[in-house]
């Protein structure tokens, strides 16, 4: 059965060596080594990546997800340092990822298990890894995959009105659409919130990459969504967009995920359009600073009101989540001059 479950209360690291969210603690001590160079941040990245060569050495465990796993721990070691054994290990992960692509229907396929023709729409933060292969490597193969992969997302999953299908099931032959479920959202055709902030930051990175003002164009259409969706709510978003009044669900890491984006946004707009996303950016973290973070330096964690999925298992919404924290200290970084580019 194909998984889309993304939070459980236990240290993944420890129970589950291939889980997806792995990353992200490393991917905030490199934030942090790079804004204060203390050795403590980066001696820890580094034993979290060396942890992972268990997956490399397991294989079946890992899907997609394999670039949140290794940009936010080999790639950005290799980025800061040089280390070439970390170089290595983010090569190994895109090849990997590389060989889930159909050639066929032009897509990376999601998980494993029955979901041979399986998109989604987290898929685009999972890229860049390919698209840093292709850079460090002077092999164009692996962008090549990047942008066919982003162009069935765009063609797939996002719609006109600038919302987002999680999930697109396509025929494996051809890459034909076949059916969208709704996935970790209220019902097929709803709108999933943080599919909105992986669509909104994944399609401005594969501007980044490629200079195709397409993607620069989606990423905008669907921030424009996001903040219209936003704005409603003080600017924390729902878990969907399109569902009911009651009860009241709220996902903080979706608002931190695209104001991330919006910032990304933000330096390759133009300079009218640069003042929108940088102010909705701004209004996000500010809003989930006053609603939902934690400053009390004696407790894990930041940023609560966290929700994996709009039907979630008990203890899986309204909590802190590990990738929550990421984005707020990538987004507070950012602002301050102090980031580098983690993707």
């Amino acid at each position: 059965m194909c998984r889309w479950t993304a939070f459980i209360k236990e240290d993944k690291g420890e129970t589950d060596i291939y889980w997806w969210t792995n990353g992200f603690w490393p991917g905030m001590l490199w934030q942090m080594y790079h804004a204060t160079r203390q050795e403590n941040y980066k001696t820890a990245a580094v034993g979290v990546e060396q942890r992972l060569d268990k997956a490399f050495e397991g294989f079946d465990g890992l899907h997609h997800d394999v670039g949140f796993m290794w940009l936010h721990s080999a790639v950005a070691n290799y980025r800061l340092t040089g280390d070439e054994r970390a170089k290595t290990r983010g090569l190994h992960a895109a090849n990997l990822l590389a060989g889930r692509y159909n050639p066929r229907g032009k897509f990376i396929r999601a998980w494993n298990d029955d979901c041979t023709g399986w998109i989604i729409v987290d898929s685009m933060m999972n890229i860049p890894i390919l698209y840093w292969a292709s850079e460090t490597t002077n092999d164009p193969r692996f962008a090549y995959i990047a942008k066919d992969h982003a162009d069935t997302v765009l063609a797939n999953v996002v719609r006109d009105d600038g919302s987002c299908n999680h999930i697109a099931i396509l025929n494996p032959e051809n890459g034909e659409l076949m059916e969208a479920p709704g996935g970790q959202g209220y019902e097929a055709g709803s709108s999933w919130s943080r599919g909105q902030a992986w669509a909104l930051y994944g399609f401005a990175l594969s501007y980044r990459y490629t200079k195709d003002s397409r993607y620069l164009d989606a990423a905008k259409k669907i921030a424009n969504y996001f903040i219209a969706n936003v704005a409603s709510t003080d600017f924390v978003p729902l878990v969907d967009f399109r569902s009911p009044a009651e009860p009241v669900k709220w996902d903080t890491t979706a608002g931190v995920c695209a104001a991330c984006g919006m910032l990304e946004i933000a330096e390759a707009a133009g300079e009218l359009e640069r003042p929108l996303y940088l102010n909705a950016a701004i209004a996000v973290l500010q809003a989930t600073d006053r609603r939902f973070c934690n400053w009390n330096p004696e407790e894990d964690s930041i940023v609560a009101g966290g929700t994996e999925a709009y039907f979630c298992r008990p203890g899986g919404d309204d909590v802190p989540i590990i990738y929550g924290d990421y984005f707020f200290i990538e987004a507070v970084l950012r602002l301050k001059g102090e980031s580098f580019m983690i993707w």
